[in-house]
């Protein structure tokens, strides 16, 4: 079905490339819980990692969500990780996330935004980064990063969640995004 399979070719890569950046680690965290973050937390999650959904304060919903698809736990973006981190993938287009990610995440940890754009960064005391924490974000995808996700994604069990909208709903579509009220990923059909 062409609706399921299209969050693969934007969400899913961009997902990939997200995690890969992020390199080798055990305990990932994942901040905003939509589209790309609940595809890349299944392979993840099939690749061994632990992994921890940070959502929307108070967003019970996208807890369980992240839950029912194998996270470790998941609580509110304003919580403590359960565990220290050893990268943090943020998907929310929330710039005051970064500080609190890198805070959560171990000496030598990384940091990797997937989004587009994020609001500002406030401020943050350099000890957050300090110790060899890194900053990254994500700009482009490479036709490497293509075809190992589309090579690997047939090999995991993925549970896909895409809500269809006609594309004359697209002003609805995105504002369900913007409000926090999709699971998984908005696809427009012509």
């Amino acid at each position: 079905d062409p609706a399921t399979l299209a969050p693969l070719l934007c969400a899913g890569l961009i997902g990939w490339r997200t995690l890969k950046m992020a390199g080798p680690a055990e305990a990932i965290g994942i901040y905003g819980f939509g589209a790309a973050a609940h595809i890349i937390a299944q392979v993840a999650i099939a690749q061994g990692k632990r992994v921890h959904a940070f959502v929307r304060p108070g967003d019970q919903a996208a807890a369980e969500f992240a839950l029912s698809l194998g996270a470790a736990s998941a609580q509110g973006s304003d919580a403590q990780a359960p565990e220290k981190l050893d990268a943090a993938l943020i998907f929310a287009p929330v710039g005051a996330l970064i500080p609190r990610a890198l805070a959560a995440t171990k000496k030598g940890g990384a940091v990797v935004c997937g989004g587009i754009h994020m609001s500002d960064i406030p401020s943050f005391p350099y000890a957050l980064l300090w110790e060899e924490r890194r900053l990254l974000s994500v700009a482009n995808l490479t036709r490497e990063d293509a075809r190992e996700f589309l090579a690997l994604a047939p090999t995991i069990p993925l549970k896909m969640h895409a809500t269809r909208y006609p594309l004359a709903q697209a002003n609805e579509a995105l504002a369900h995004l913007r409000e926090g009220r999709l699971q998984g990923a908005a696809v427009l059909i012509p």
